[in-house]
């Protein structure tokens, strides 16, 4: 069991941490670099290459059943549900089976409706206290539910 966390511009690395060593669990800070390394021997940063999508490629072909993906990437969030990793949201949203198809879906609307419209960008809501403790509260289930599985 093991918490993988895209790191570029991921709000919830220290809270990410905190609860991993609560729970003596392994995570992979995961980035193009940039980031001050942690002293926490459970915390490995892992560097990769610059370029497009290096870092997802990095954590979809590792994370598998028993593993918590953080990421607000919906085609590296379905990759990871897809195979069998426990998958959160910045603000705590889960994103599994049941409901990875609409997110995509809604984000290529969102994309195609951007791309017709040229003031239609950006603008999305800011991340707010209140999510902090959304994502806490989820990370903390989502890793009981894994140790849960995990034989």
């Amino acid at each position: 069991m093991s918490i993988y966390v895209d790191a570029d511009a991921c709000p919830v690395k220290s809270e990410a941490e905190r609860v991993a060593t609560r729970h003596k669990t392994r995570i992979f800070i995961v980035s193009n670099g940039g980031l001050r390394p942690s002293q926490n021997p459970l915390v490995e940063n892992v560097i990769v290459a610059q370029g497009p999508d290096v870092a997802d490629m990095w954590i979809a072909d590792r994370a598998g059943p028993g593993d918590v993906v953080i990421t607000g990437d919906i085609p590296l969030a379905a990759k990871c549900v897809e195979a069998g990793a426990r998958v959160l949201k910045h603000n705590g949203e889960a994103l599994t089976a049941a409901n990875i198809g609409n997110v995509l879906a809604t984000r290529d609307l969102m994309a195609d409706l951007r791309s017709a419209d040229p003031f239609r960008q950006g603008g999305g809501k800011g991340f707010t206290k209140a999510d902090r403790s959304r994502f806490l509260e989820a990370l903390e289930r989502e890793l009981r539910a894994a140790a849960r599985a995990t034989p």
